[in-house]
C-alpha cells in the first residue's frame, strides 16, 4: 500500500531505470531509480536497494532477466519500467509487451511487493521525428494503466503531464531523460507512493522559452538524425543493441550512503 515502510527497494527495467542520461560510463550513471532511493533513505536509512536495468533490453528480456533475480531478493518495493526499446521496433506488438510487464506486475505484487510503474510521454513532441510512434505510445500507456489496475500496482502516470514532453527534460539524444527529467521522475514515484515531504511539483511546467526558428529547428533535427538516429538505426540493422555484453550495475541489495549520492 502507498505510504508503507519500505527497507528493500529493487528497480527492473532498460536503460531509463540504469540512468543512462543522467551521468555516464566514466563518473557514473545516476537516474531516477537511484534518486528515488536516496528519497527512501531520507524517510529510513536502514533502506537496501538494487538496481536490475540494463540499457536496450525488451520488456521480453526484463521479464526473462530480471524478474527471478528480483524474486529472490525479496523486495517490499519494486519498480517496473520497460517498453520503451519495443515501441521503437518496426514490429511493435503493444498486447505482447503488456503481456510482458504484467507478468511482472502478477509475480512481484504476489510475493508482497509493492509494485509501481510508469507512462510513457508524447514521443512526437520530443523528436518531431518519431510522431508515427504517438498511437502506439497512447496504446502502451492504456495497456499499463489496465494492467497495474488489476494487480494493485500504483503508477506515476508521468505520461499525462504535458511537462514530460518538454526538451529540456531530455538528453540531446532524446531518447533518455536527462538530469532533469530523471529527478522528476523520482519526485513523481515518490508522491505514487506519498513518501513523506513528497508533492506535485514535478508535474509543474518549466518557465517559457523563445520557441526557436524554423531554420533553427530544422537543423537541430538534422543534427539529431546524424547525431543519434543513424548511429541507432546503424546498430539495429547490424543486430546489436547497446546493452551487449553489459550487467546489472548494482545486482545486490546494499546500502545508499554517502558514497552513492553523485
Amino acid at each position: 500500500m502507498p505510504g508503507g515502510e519500505y527497507l528493500r527497494y529493487v528497480a527492473l527495467g532498460d536503460s531509463m531505470t540504469e540512468g543512462v542520461g543522467d551521468g555516464d560510463d566514466t563518473v557514473g550513471l545516476r537516474g531516477w531509480a537511484d534518486r528515488l532511493a536516496e528519497h527512501l533513505t531520507v524517510v529510513d536509512p536502514r533502506l537496501r536497494y538494487a538496481n536490475l536495468g540494463v540499457r536496450g533490453r525488451l520488456a521480453g528480456q526484463v521479464r526473462a532477466e530480471q524478474l527471478a533475480p528480483a524474486l529472490a531478493l525479496r523486495p517490499d518495493l519494486v519498480t517496473v519500467v520497460a517498453g520503451v526499446n519495443d515501441l521503437l521496433r518496426p514490429r511493435f506488438d503493444a498486447g505482447e509487451v503488456a503481456g510482458h510487464l504484467e507478468e511482472m506486475f502478477a509475480a512481484l505484487s504476489a510475493a508482497g511487493a509493492h509494485v509501481v510503474t510508469l507512462t510513457f510521454p508524447d514521443v512526437g513532441r520530443i523528436a518531431p521525428l518519431a510522431r508515427p510512434l504517438r498511437s502506439r505510445v497512447s496504446d502502451i500507456n492504456a495497456r499499463i494503466r489496465a494492467a497495474a489496475a488489476r494487480h494493485d500496482v500504483t503508477v506515476a502516470d508521468t505520461g499525462a503531464q504535458e511537462v514530460s514532453a518538454d526538451p529540456r527534460l531530455w538528453a540531446a539524444d532524446r531518447l533518455h531523460a536527462g538530469p532533469l527529467g530523471h529527478e522528476r521522475i523520482a519526485a513523481a514515484v515518490a508522491q505514487a507512493i506519498r513518501l513523506p515531504g513528497s508533492d506535485d511539483a514535478w508535474a509543474h511546467p518549466l518557465p517559457p522559452r523563445a520557441a526557436p526558428t524554423a531554420w533553427r529547428a530544422a537543423g537541430a533535427e538534422l543534427r539529431w538524425a546524424a547525431g543519434f538516429l543513424g548511429p541507432w538505426l546503424g546498430r539495429r540493422l547490424r543486430g546489436r543493441s547497446s546493452g551487449d555484453g553489459r550487467t546489472a550495475k548494482r545486482p545486490e541489495l546494499l546500502p545508499v550512503g554517502p558514497a552513492f549520492r553523485r
